[in-house]
């Protein structure tokens, strides 16, 4: 796997890597609140929900896809954000 990048010290979670599957890992606290836990969808057995911040992701989209700055501006309205950042913990 290749190291994409972390917003933590010492190379903790969260953290995405790259895999020459043409897949992303995502390494990040499991969720672990019920409510949250209740919300997910066609979860498969060995299937584990982890979090990671959206800022991870998107400075990560902006470094490793080409066209991912043209793109963001289009798109911003496309995804519906939160008001807040859901704890994996809770």
């Amino acid at each position: 796997m290749r190291f994409l990048g972390s917003t933590s010290e010492a190379g903790a979670c969260p953290t995405l890597y790259e895999t020459d599957r043409g897949t992303i890992v995502v390494q990040g606290l499991r969720v672990t609140d019920a409510e949250a836990l209740a919300d997910l969808r066609d979860v498969l057995d060995g299937e584990a929900a982890v979090e990671v911040p959206r800022e991870l992701i998107t400075e990560i989209a902006r470094r490793v896809l080409p066209d991912a700055g043209q793109t963001r501006d289009r798109q911003a309205n496309a995804f519906p954000t939160s008001g807040g950042t859901p704890s994996a913990t809770s």
